[in-house]
C-alpha cells in the first residue's frame, strides 16, 4: 500500500478523484489543530531547555537523521551539551524510553539506535515529546539544548527554533496533502521556519522564503558489519556485489554507491524495514551493501561479507551566515 501511495505521488492520476477529497478532509484537520494550538484552546508546553526541532513538511527521505547527528556534534563543539528526543518510527514500544548504542532497532526504531551510536548524546524515544524531552531532562540535566527529530508538526512541543528539510531534486511531488500527495502541510509553511535545508541541487524560489543551507551527504569508506575493518570502493571492484536500502529514497543511496563506481544488483525496501535471517539468506554468496540505519537492523545476520556506507552532512550556506551561526545567535538571544 505505501509504494503505492508514493508511485501515486509523482503525478495525478484517476484515482486522485478518490484521494483528493480526502487530502482536503487531512488539510482541514491538520489547520484546525494548528490554529487550537495557536490559540490556546489545545495546550503546548516549554521545555526547561530550549528546543531546536528538525522536521519536514514531506513524508520521508530529506536526510533528517544525518542532519541531527550534525547539529548534535556542532553543538558540543560550540560547549553545548545536547540531548535528542525521537518519536521512533519503525519501533514497538509504547512509552518513553532511554536508546543506547546497543538498544533493539526493533523496540525503539533503527534512526534513534543510530543516532545514539554516532552522537554518545542522550537518546529518548517517545510519541509524546514533551513526556520525552522532561524525562531527558530528568535523567541528564546536565543536557542544556534539546534537538527535536522530525517535529515540525508536534506542536504540542514549543520550540525555540524550526529547520525543515527538504530535498528540491524530489521536489514535492505532486504538490498536494496527504493522501493524495507527499505533504503533511501546504508548501507556505516554509516560510514560517528559521532555516531551510536542503539536500537537493535544484535552485528553489527563494521569495518569502527563510535562509536556505546546502547539505550534502558525504561517505568514502565502507564498514564490515562485524568488526571494524574499512575499506574503500575500489576494494570492491570485480566483486558480486548487490545493494540493500530499506530507507525513505533508496535510489540516493544507489545513485550514491554508483558515483564510487561500483557496478551492483539493487534491492529497494521500504523505510525502516524489519529484515530477517531469511530474507538475507539469498544474498549468502555475494558482497553486501547496505546503508548505516539498515546495518542497525542487519547486524544480527552478518553473511561474513556485510558492508554499511557511513555518511557525514557537508553543509554550506547560500549567504554569508552559516546554519551553526544562526542557531547560535537565536539560541543567545
Amino acid at each position: 500500500m505505501a509504494n503505492w501511495l508514493q508511485k501515486q505521488w509523482e503525478s495525478l492520476t484517476l484515482w486522485h478523484i478518490l484521494l483528493v477529497p480526502v487530502s482536503w478532509l487531512f488539510g482541514a484537520v491538520v489547520w484546525l489543530r494548528k490554529s487550537l494550538y495557536q490559540l490556546g484552546w489545545l495546550e503546548s508546553y516549554r521545555l526547561s531547555a530550549p528546543v531546536i526541532v528538525v522536521g519536514n513538511i514531506t513524508v520521508g527521505g530529506t536526510g533528517k537523521t544525518p542532519l541531527v547527528i550534525w547539529l548534535a556534534e556542532q553543538l558540543k563543539q560550540q560547549g553545548y551539551r545536547p540531548g535528542i528526543i525521537c518519536r521512533g518510527y519503525g519501533g514497538t514500544v509504547n512509552q518513553v524510553l532511554e536508546v543506547f548504542s546497543h538498544s533493539n532497532s526493533s523496540e525503539v526504531g533503527d534512526e534513534p539506535v543510530l543516532i545514539a551510536k554516532r552522537t554518545q548524546c542522550p537518546v529518548f524515544v517517545g510519541a509524546d515529546r514533551v513526556a520525552a524531552g522532561r524525562l531527558l531532562l530528568r535523567i541528564h540535566p546536565q543536557c542544556n539544548v534539546i534537538l527535536s527529530d522530525d517535529g515540525l508538526q508536534h506542536y504540542r512541543l514549543q520550540r525555540d527554533i524550526e529547520i525543515a528539510l527538504i530535498n528540491s531534486t524530489d521536489a514535492f511531488g505532486n504538490g498536494q496533502l496527504l493522501p493524495a500527495g507527499p505533504l503533511r502541510e501546504k508548501k507556505t509553511r516554509l516560510q514560517y521556519v528559521d532555516a531551510i535545508v536542503d539536500s537537493g541541487v535544484d535552485e528553489l524560489n527563494q521569495v518569502k522564503m527563510p535562509p536556505i543551507f546546502n547539505m550534502q551527504l558525504l561517505g568514502s569508506y565502507f564498514h564490515r558489519i562485524s568488526g571494524s575493518e574499512q575499506q574503500q570502493a575500489s576494494f570492491f571492484e570485480g566483486e558480486n556485489l548487490v545493494a540493500i536500502a530499506g530507507v525513505g529514497k533508496p535510489a540516493r543511496f544507489f545513485r550514491q554507491l554508483s558515483a564510487l563506481g561500483l557496478v551492483f544488483e539493487q534491492h529497494a525496501f521500504p523505510d525502516h524495514h524489519a529484515y530477517s535471517a531469511h530474507e538475507l539468506a539469498r544474498f549468502r554468496d555475494k558482497t553486501l551493501l547496505m546503508t548505516e540505519k539498515d546495518a542497525v537492523k542487519c547486524s544480527a545476520f552478518d553473511n561474513g561479507n556485510a558492508w554499511f556506507l557511513p555518511v557525514e552532512a557537508k553543509l554550506t550556506s547560500q549567504t554569508n551566515q552559516s546554519l551553526v551561526a544562526l542557531i547560535l545567535q537565536k539560541l543567545r538571544n
